[in-house]
């Protein structure tokens, strides 16, 4: 594909913290739209991860088309440039169709490489990366996003302290580099190409108590619909509890009941408060995206209406 050229099919675009009600909205939207949904999420990719990702039901996907759903096992890597190469592929075989594709999720890394396009190759730096790793090791999780905060505060606000991976990842370009993660970040947007020339971005949002309240429904949910027994299996088929995949928010809980190391109370109450530190994190990136316009998520008369105005203004209309 032409990087210089964009593309000029319409691309409609919804995003927004977990448990917000993404789902039942897109769903809606695209039925109205003539839509076929795009996931824009980094763990809904793997097989065998249902309740933990809150996936759309086999129900909901006879209903809608879903594309990037159970792509790939958990043991293997995902990232985002896999993300846009399937993403790309996704929506060229959608407009051929004659329909829109509706990017939906909460992935906010996703969203971006796909639409500005990916960062330059930072590059790797295997020695930095064991010093850390033994860093890790000697004083914890704890300590190292205390000392990535007082450098690098935007990467530090999107990366959860137990999320090592990314964690050491933002101090070894730190070291290496000498400039924080988000600083590459914000030279690339400056230099971003324009992907998509008939875009429009729709950011969902809701009081934080409502948002909560959801949250708190959405664990409940999760640890009575087969959570225990979804990660069981997992762990049955012989995928490491060390996995990135299975270090994600609700796997790691789960397997910590599985381990005694909480009780069933105690599981639930920390998943939904990481739950909750999740989605303060997926506002914290999706605010630096100037071009989503936000609207309350049961605004569903202002959603449409937006949407009809920019269908009408789409060449050939």
């Amino acid at each position: 594909m032409n990087e210089s050229q964009a593309i000029a099919g319409p691309v409609l675009v919804l995003v927004g913290p977990t448990a917000i009600g993404k789902t039942e909205l897109s769903l809606l939207l695209a039925e109205r739209f003539d839509c076929e949904i795009i996931s824009v999420d980094s763990m809904q990719v793997y097989r065998y991860m249902d309740v933990g990702t809150a996936k759309v039901s086999l129900a909901e996907r006879a209903r809608i088309p879903h594309h990037l759903i159970d792509m790939v096992e958990p043991d293997e890597d995902y990232d985002a440039a896999a993300f846009v190469r399937d993403a790309l592929q996704a929506i060229n075989r959608i407009h051929r169709r004659g329909r829109v594709p509706l990017l939906t999720g909460g992935t906010g890394l996703y969203l971006r490489a796909l639409i500005d396009g990916l960062s330059a190759e930072i590059g790797h730096f295997p020695e930095i990366r064991e010093q850390l790793r033994q860093r890790l090791a000697l004083v914890g999780h704890h300590v190292l996003h205390d000392e990535l905060r007082q450098s690098d505060r935007f990467s530090a606000e999107r990366i959860n302290a137990s999320d090592t991976h990314r964690l050491l990842r933002a101090l070894e370009i730190l070291q290496a580099t000498g400039k924080p993660w988000s600083t590459h970040i914000s030279q690339h947007q400056s230099q971003r190409i324009r992907r998509f020339s008939n875009i429009l971005q729709i950011g969902l949002t809701c009081e934080r108590d409502l948002l909560y309240k959801r949250i708190d429904q959405r664990t409940s949910l999760m640890l009575g619909s087969g959570l225990e027994q979804e990660v069981k299996e997992l762990l049955a088929r012989g995928y490491s509890p060390q996995l990135k995949s299975m270090q994600a928010i609700g796997y790691r809980h789960m397997h910590n009941y599985l381990q005694h190391i909480w009780d069933l109370a105690e599981t639930e109450r920390l998943l939904a408060r990481d739950t909750r530190r999740y989605a303060k994190r997926q506002y914290t990136w999706f605010r630096t995206n100037a071009e989503l316009e936000w609207f309350d998520v049961l605004a569903h008369r202002a959603i449409v209406t937006r949407i009809n105005d920019w269908t009408a203004e789409l060449p050939g209309h």
